[in-house]
């Protein structure tokens, strides 16, 4: 069999962000399992979640799981947003009184930075030639906010829905 035809193509490539507030473990793993997902990209710069609740999704405990479960783990820090982008939603969520756990949506100053600055300047062939050497057909993005409209994970998935024609769904 040729090698390259036996590398999925961009376009077979389904998309799904996930997030972990709000969840168990059974019921965070099980959407993974349930939607077949095959490859877990983590695409937080800290690894890490506050609170015993949400232990589960620290970097050691959660590589751990789903090597059990078989999906193969990536921790995409590219499409991470910086610190500095980060100020800018946390100054608005003040503003507003909100918490990053409650956060309903993005503001439009987090949005234009990320996009201006993480987004226009991420290597996505490298990620999808990543993709290509796992064979993943089923991909999740993975961050921490319970809604998609409150993380920068809608904002990446948006946009490899844009450049690739990826399917994306939320779970």
């Amino acid at each position: 069999m040729d090698k390259r035809n036996s590398k999925p193509d961009k376009k077979n490539v389904k998309l799904y962000t996930i997030g972990v507030y709000g969840s168990t473990p059974d019921s965070f793993f099980r959407k993974l399992t349930d939607n077949n997902i095959d490859t877990f990209c983590d695409i937080r710069r800290r690894r890490g979640v506050r609170g015993a609740e949400y232990a589960f999704a620290n970097s050691t405990r959660l590589q751990n799981r789903l090597k059990k479960l078989d999906i193969n783990y990536l921790h995409i820090l590219g499409l991470s947003p910086p610190d500095e982008i980060r100020q800018i939603q946390y100054s608005q969520d003040k503003e507003q009184n909100t918490s990053q756990r409650k956060r309903e949506t993005l503001s439009k100053d987090f949005i234009k930075a990320y996009n201006d600055k993480v987004l226009q300047n991420f290597d996505f062939k490298s990620l999808i030639d990543q993709l290509n050497a796992l064979n993943s057909k089923m991909v999740v993005l993975f961050c921490v906010e319970k809604s998609p409209a409150a993380c920068h994970r809608s904002l990446a998935a948006e946009y490899l829905n844009k450049k690739y024609n990826f399917p994306v769904y939320h779970l």
